[in-house]
């Protein structure tokens, strides 16, 4: 098995700026606002969280072959 990875590449679908942050251990992120558009990202229909949606890699969770949230 693979060691979890905490960072992860976010990358906005509106304005495409790209930012790199940590993933929490232990909670999905539902929400998070773009820093650069102020759109609010929201997880695509049947992911769990903006990073399963819009990051380089999916949450720790799912990393994990676990149940995310």
């Amino acid at each position: 098995m693979k060691p979890v990875q905490y960072q992860a590449r976010l990358s906005c679908p509106h304005c495409g700026t790209e930012s790199v942050m940590t993933m929490p251990e232990d909670h999905c992120l539902f929400f998070h606002e773009c820093e650069a558009c102020h759109q609010l990202l929201r997880p695509r229909k049947g992911d769990c969280c903006v990073f399963c949606s819009y990051a380089d890699i999916p949450c720790p969770p799912v990393q994990q072959d676990k149940n995310c949230c």
